[in-house]
């Protein structure tokens, strides 16, 4: 049985890990944080989510209960991640991020942390984009600098950052297999007379409207045709399922920096 402590457990993610987790066969909940002055703190977050009363209060601390877990899920807030993995990693316990929109100074510092604790990184937890994102890789290689990449991403209004981590990460994915630096290639908006389309460009462009989960539209576009890689998610429950299998996999690692490709043994595949 692998305890788990969900961090922000108010949150869309948040809710849903703790909810399909209380069914989920090897997982058992010991802890819910959530931001100081939130107000779920000191309410059974069973209750809250109708569940029933599952005798798991909400804390407004990390410290105080990490020694209850054996795995810590983090889907809280960027500026946030790297505190709460300086308490997990502190504790010796593992730790799997699914917080989106970190800086580069703050991947830094999660990679650095994770050589003392296992750490679990991933833009998205879902087994079908992780599936896409072996696809993208090997598909660039093969098609080339002769294929234009273009990337669109649509969420619903409410979501902070923008683009998504799973779009940036796609991104990155095809500009390793294609060679290129992706921070002088990439190009996030276009407007007014901008000329012809660089070779070597890669945009991402950004939608947010209404009540979308998430897509993620891939195109590569060649002369006389093109290709196009499209992910929908329709819930969230696709990717609270993925951080709830996470968990299952990274308990009892060694120390290391994983994503979710580790998990589905898509690395060596």
């Amino acid at each position: 049985m692998v305890k788990v402590i969900v961090i922000g457990a108010g949150g869309r993610m948040g809710g849903r890990i703790i909810t399909l987790g209380s069914t989920t066969e090897g997982i058992e909940l010991v802890g819910a944080v959530e931001s100081s002055g939130h107000p779920l703190v000191g309410k059974d977050v069973g209750e809250y989510l109708g569940l029933g009363v599952t005798g798991v209060a909400v804390s407004g601390e990390l410290a105080p209960v990490v020694g209850k877990a054996d795995v810590v899920i983090d889907f809280s807030h960027h500026n946030v991640v790297v505190p709460h993995l300086k308490v997990t990693v502190g504790a010796g316990k593992a730790t799997v991020i699914g917080t989106t929109g970190l800086t580069n100074e703050e991947r830094d510092a999660v990679k650095d942390l994770s050589q003392t604790a296992p750490v679990l990184l991933a833009p998205n937890m879902s087994v079908g984009v992780n599936v896409l994102f072996k696809v993208l890789a090997d598909v660039s290689r093969i098609l080339g600098d002769d294929y234009d990449v273009e990337i669109v991403e649509a969420h619903h209004n409410q979501k902070k950052d923008a683009p998504s981590g799973t779009a940036v990460r796609m991104a990155q994915i095809i500009a390793e297999s294609l060679r290129r630096d992706l921070d002088a290639v990439a190009v996030y908006e276009r407007k007014g007379m901008i000329g012809a389309r660089p070779p070597k460009e890669i945009g991402i462009q950004t939608l947010r409207a209404g009540d979308i989960v998430g897509e993620h539209n891939v195109l590569f576009g060649g002369m006389g045709e093109r290709l196009e890689f499209i992910h929908r998610a329709h819930s969230r429950d696709n990717f609270a399922r993925g951080a709830l299998r996470a968990a299952k996999w990274i308990a009892g690692r060694k120390p290391g920096l994983y994503d979710m490709q580790d998990v589905l043994g898509l690395k060596s595949a």
